[in-house]
């Protein structure tokens, strides 16, 4: 089991700890983020963020039997008039879950807060193509490719290309009565 809580300052340095390198930060937070990562960053990342009618959500997902922190999501660029959002930051930072379909389960949770929380119509993420078991990860979770933005990050002199991806509140509705 696992569950999300908000982010919050006590979760900083494991955060940081799981970020130990420059293309890995890049991975995780895109252009935002400068490496190393530290604290002022991260307090700048929550600024505004976790209230009611925020434009961004970030939780840390918790082992719910250990309540330890075991990764990061968010859910940012939230548009409330056009009911969309865009999940980002995921990561299972804790290597000894990975591979147990945590990354499955933090998808689920997060797109319930989405869809039954906020009240969205739209989610969508970008994800990087050399990234195949997130991408299965965000397939088997009902995101469907939308398009490929070629070379749209540098990284010490090769370029990456990043894959749009969304769900519908309607997939996701049909998605939840098949595992019914």
């Amino acid at each position: 089991m696992m569950k999300l809580r908000y982010f919050k300052p006590v979760d900083f340095n494991k955060l940081i700890g799981w970020i130990d390198n420059p293309e890995f930060l890049l991975q995780w937070g895109g252009p935002n983020f400068q490496f190393p990562l530290d604290e002022s960053q991260l307090h700048r990342y929550l600024e505004g963020a976790n209230v009611k009618g925020a434009a961004t959500y970030v939780y840390s997902v918790l082992n719910d039997e250990a309540s330890e922190v075991i990764g990061h999501i968010s859910l940012g660029k939230v548009d409330y008039a056009h009911k969309s959002a865009r999940v980002g930051k995921v990561l299972v930072g804790d290597k000894e879950v990975r591979g147990q379909g945590m990354g499955q389960r933090m998808m689920e949770e997060i797109l319930k807060i989405a869809f039954n929380e906020l009240h969205l119509h739209r989610v969508s993420l970008g994800v990087f193509d050399f990234n195949h078991s997130a991408i299965s990860c965000y397939e088997r979770a009902g995101f469907k490719k939308e398009g490929l933005l070629r070379d749209a990050r540098k990284y010490k002199g090769e370029y990456w290309s990043l894959w749009e991806m969304s769900i519908l509140r309607p997939e996701w509705e049909n998605l939840r009565g098949k595992r019914a």
